[in-house]
């Protein structure tokens, strides 16, 4: 009977052996029941894509772009532009902060005056439900560390060891003579405020460093509770058991071909209901955007494996240096109605058909040959007063909606009061002046409609043939 036993145990170990192989190579699909995976990341060069967009994936490896693949933030404090954002939830799931860093290269900015003269501060968004959030706000991180010249690619775990946030990024500073990139860190319980930084994570001799990431490993896999990935000339991982302890280098991924000429901005991701991690690696010398590499241990090199190109999906804007947060259900409905893949539209007015609706300085206008022209566009979404009602949110400036006060209109941000949800919200109803064209009737002032004055935008009373004409528009693309 033992000897029956062991070869049933055999075969055990190997179906095993071959179903873990299998799951590397092709990850599970998730329940349709399942809460999926939200991803903050920025798509590229420029003032539009050195900012905040969302993905969304069931399964972790096929990602869909949010929002119509548009921006969800936009920075307006600082360079006015954001790169390598984290997305932190506090352990009470009732916070969250965005920090980026500071940095809009080819905005006024190139390389060595970022690298030796740039932002000493990161850009903070915070929101207490993952949807509605503040207007940004700097938080200097540099500036008390000697000859620190920027402040690059942060990141942010909870430490349970001293009850805060341990928040680590890279400056360029010279320490012992050495002027390169090393990693700092300070605690934080929110983001306003930080400890004096201190020396975090340092290489050998020039070698620099700038991306690191830690994960938090559960008990029963690896040797490690922590592993942290780092693009430092390689893309090297270390193991320990305490956030701000001693760390092992464990190794890197150049016995997979992937080293830190090829790849950088290394993001963790754990899969639902299993013990499978995903480490994206920014393709940055190929301009290729991320790339999945899949391990069931994030503590031994040996057990990663790329993926074929066509096992993957990361949907239709590049992604790049970002951060993966596993939603929970509540949160993934929020997330889901907030940001639809809706189309973007313009506002034609009827009697100046040349012209559109469109923000300048905030304020808002109609006017021809509109330029830029994502001033003139606007996404029709659900009205923030609820069904029934739709608010207009500017493209290029998410998060600001169209909003009368004192019966001016005006380009502002949304502040998630009743009091905004109400200015900001219309009701659709056929146009005034031509039923096949559309009018907009104000939530709280049902008497009173959009309408354009002088080309300035107002909210009226309409009655007159020149006021219909006015307050009549179509929704175009």
């Amino acid at each position: 009977m033992s000897v029956v036993f062991s070869r049933l145990a055999a075969i055990l170990v190997a179906a095993c052996l071959l179903f873990t192989s299998q799951a590397l190579t092709t990850p599970e699909q998730a329940a349709a029941a399942d809460p999926g995976y939200l991803m903050v990341h920025f798509t590229g060069e420029g003032s539009t894509n050195q900012q905040l967009y969302l993905s969304h994936s069931t399964d972790g490896v096929h990602w869909n772009d949010l929002n119509g693949g548009g921006m969800v933030l936009r920075s307006t404090v600082g360079t006015r532009g954001v790169r390598d954002p984290a997305l932190v939830r506090a352990p009470g799931g009732d916070k969250y902060w965005i920090i980026a860093t500071d940095l809009c290269i080819g905005c006024g900015q190139n390389w060595d005056t970022a690298q030796n003269n740039g932002s000493r501060n990161l850009v903070v968004w915070e929101s207490t439900d993952l949807v509605t959030w503040s207007q940004p706000w700097l938080l200097n991180v540099a500036g008390a560390i000697p000859d620190g010249r920027n402040a690059w690619a942060p990141e942010a775990i909870w430490n349970p060891a001293t009850n805060d946030y341990v928040l680590y990024w890279a400056t360029n500073a010279t320490l012992n003579g050495v002027l390169k990139h090393r990693i700092y860190y300070a605690r934080t319980t929110d983001f306003r405020t930080i400890t004096t930084p201190q020396l975090y994570i340092d290489r050998p001799g020039t070698q620099g460093i700038i991306d690191t990431q830690i994960i938090d490993v559960p008990s029963g896999v690896g040797d490690y509770r922590y592993v942290r990935a780092s693009g430092d000339g390689q893309i090297t991982l270390e193991g320990s058991n305490s956030i701000l302890g001693t760390w092992t280098t464990l190794g890197d991924l150049s016995g997979i071909g992937l080293t830190g000429s090829q790849v950088e901005g290394p993001m963790w991701m754990k899969f639902n209901g299993r013990n499978q991690w995903g480490l994206y690696l920014d393709q940055y010398a190929s301009g290729g955007g991320y790339m999945p590499v899949l391990t069931t241990d994030p503590s031994n090199p040996a057990a990663y494996q790329k993926q074929a190109s066509g096992s993957y999906n990361m949907g239709g804007t590049k992604k790049r240096h970002g951060w993966v947060l596993n939603l929970t259900a509540a949160e993934e409905s929020r997330v889901l109605a907030r940001w639809p893949n809706t189309t973007a539209g313009r506002l034609q007015s009827y009697n100046f058909q040349d012209r559109y609706v469109r923000h300048t300085n905030f304020d808002v206008r109609i006017d021809p040959n509109v330029s830029p022209a994502e001033d003139a566009q606007f996404r029709l979404r659900t009205g923030l007063a609820g069904s029934g009602t739709v608010s207009f949110e500017s493209v290029n400036f998410p998060g600001y909606f169209l909003r009368h006060s004192g019966f001016d209109f005006q380009l502002a941000y949304g502040d998630g009061t009743a009091q905004f949800a109400a200015d900001a919200s219309f009701r659709q109803v056929a146009g005034l002046a031509d039923a096949t064209w559309s009018s907009f009737q104000s939530y709280n002032y049902p008497d009173r409609y959009l309408r354009h004055y002088g080309f300035q935008l107002r909210l009226d009373p309409i009655t007159t043939a020149t006021g219909r004409g006015d307050a009549t528009f179509h929704v175009t693309s």
